[in-house]
């Protein structure tokens, strides 16, 4: 079989390879771009797009349910989640089509469907979906694989119907009692979500807290909010055996510092992290390494230890973002075809937990600045004492903000409340501009906005029995 040449060859077409693919193919390039399944990777797929848009719904279903609160009445609400389903199907499809349609139609792209893997160093070969394999060869090669649910060696595990955070979105009724191993974003908003539904909910956690990256004092508001949702969070408690029980129930048995227990469900939702594609790519062939966990290090320029070979995205053990993703991408585009020097070096890294309230979340923890030296201090502010969030109802959560004591920049932020996304979103792009948290205590906001609520936050490190202080060495 005859050989193709390539400038170019893409594995795998997410949030980076996709968007790289036709832009260097736009700038001359012969590009082959090579996905197993769907365009548009985990996020469009089996992650963001399809999981929000079904928060979206079950957020509805929480509102209605509260509609007498506001003097509204509505009556029993019921879901429907076939239709959930659908139209969570529906703008999947749409977001996929727009993407494959795009690449597709430009010229210098050749989008092969099927699974590549190294064969030699430059050398990749594709076992096709539609049969048959192609033989390709190009001087740079970008790895864009992404990853896939992790399963936890849990004894029989292997024996019971467990859920992936990609099966459960095809459920055509709400579980009578989901349980959910792992307090992990997925684990969180999954639960929120089937609790919505109509679900009963037990959530099993490992570790001590939910959200282990988080400070204590997040995690903990993030436990009290599920529990007011009627969620049960188990802490500390680590799955040693899970079975089937009686009329296709599941039973997991649970370690916990109280004593074991003994959990029955209808469902299970396995929710214990992900595991990277790369064992699927045949590297050693191409002489590149992975670590520990089977990820691939790469260096500030996202190049791997092998010449010309590049990871991109969730494969590489950076922040699994779609918009780390994408910024890969733009790294990549930056210094191959702009002559740049861009680099993943001290880049801000937001991202959003879609529970409700949403936890938005940038820069650096509290845990964070204390281990790097960092003389800061914390400003908090219960979202109780915010005029929007009183107006609308929607009270729940904190906002938290760290200052570096000599600076006045923000070093971190991590905003649970109504909007959480949107307002972190506000402070990250005043880190961005290196703007002093004075100058936002002293801004003029829109009245009555969830921006304006800024104003109280910071003034708050004007009171010395409202402020906690760090300082190293003290």
């Amino acid at each position: 079989m005859a050989v193709q040449t390539y400038d170019a060859i893409i594995i795998g077409a997410g949030q980076a390879g996709g968007p790289f693919s036709t832009t260097l193919a736009q700038a001359g390039w012969k590009v082959a771009l090579i996905e197993k399944e769907h365009v548009g990777g985990s996020c469009v797929n089996e992650g963001c797009t399809p999981t929000k848009t079904m928060v979206a719904s079950a957020r509805v279903a929480h509102l209605a349910r509260r509609a007498a609160d506001y003097g509204v009445d509505t009556g029993p609400v019921t879901v429907d989640l076939t239709k959930v389903r659908q139209r969570k199907r529906d703008i999947v499809d749409m977001f996929r089509n727009g993407s494959r349609r795009h690449i597709e139609q430009t010229d210098g792209v050749d989008l092969l469907f099927g699974e590549g893997y190294f064969t030699g160093p430059k050398t990749v070969e594709v076992a096709l979906n539609e049969g048959g394999t192609r033989q390709l060869v190009a001087d740079k090669i970008f790895i864009n694989a992404g990853t896939r649910p992790a399963t936890p060696p849990i004894p029989g595990l292997d024996s019971v119907p467990a859920l992936t955070s990609t099966s459960i979105m095809e459920l055509d009724a709400a579980p009578e009692h989901l349980l959910v191993i792992g307090g992990g974003y997925i684990g969180l908003e999954f639960g929120q979500m089937f609790r919505r539904f109509g679900s009963r909910v037990t959530i099993v956690q490992r570790g001590k807290q939910v959200l282990v990256r988080e400070d204590a004092d997040v995690a903990e508001e993030v436990v009290k909010i599920l529990r007011q949702d009627g969620i049960e969070v188990l802490l500390e408690a680590n799955t040693t055996q899970a079975a089937q029980a009686e009329n296709n129930q599941i039973q997991l048995t649970v370690a916990t510092p109280q004593g074991d227990r003994v959990l029955t469900g209808s469902h299970l939702l396995v929710a214990a992290g992900r595991t990277p594609n790369s064992d699927r790519l045949n590297l050693q062939a191409a002489g590149v390494d992975v670590n520990q966990h089977g990820f691939i290090p790469v260096n500030e320029r996202l190049e791997t230890n092998a010449p010309g070979v590049y990871a991109l995205g969730d494969v590489n053990g950076g922040p699994a973002f779609t918009h780390v993703s994408y910024d890969d991408f733009r790294i990549l585009r930056t210094n191959l075809l702009q002559n740049g020097n861009a680099t993943t070096k001290n880049r801000l890294v937001p991202y959003v937990v879609f529970i409700d309230p949403q936890l938005g979340r940038v820069g650096l923890t509290e845990q964070e600045a204390i281990a790097q030296g960092h003389a800061f201090c914390v400003a908090k502010l219960p979202m109780t004492h915010v005029a929007r969030a009183l107006e609308v109802d929607e009270t729940r959560g904190f906002m938290k903000a760290l200052t570096d004591a000599h600076t006045d920049q923000i070093l971190g932020a991590a905003v649970l409340g109504i909007e959480g996304g949107e307002v972190m979103s506000a402070l990250q792009m005043a880190m961005m501009g290196q703007v002093p948290f004075t100058a936002i205590r002293n801004g003029v906001f829109a009245h009555p906005t969830l921006a304006e609520s800024l104003n109280n936050l910071f003034m708050a490190l004007d009171d010395e029995e409202r402020t906690t202080c760090h300082y190293p060495n003290r």
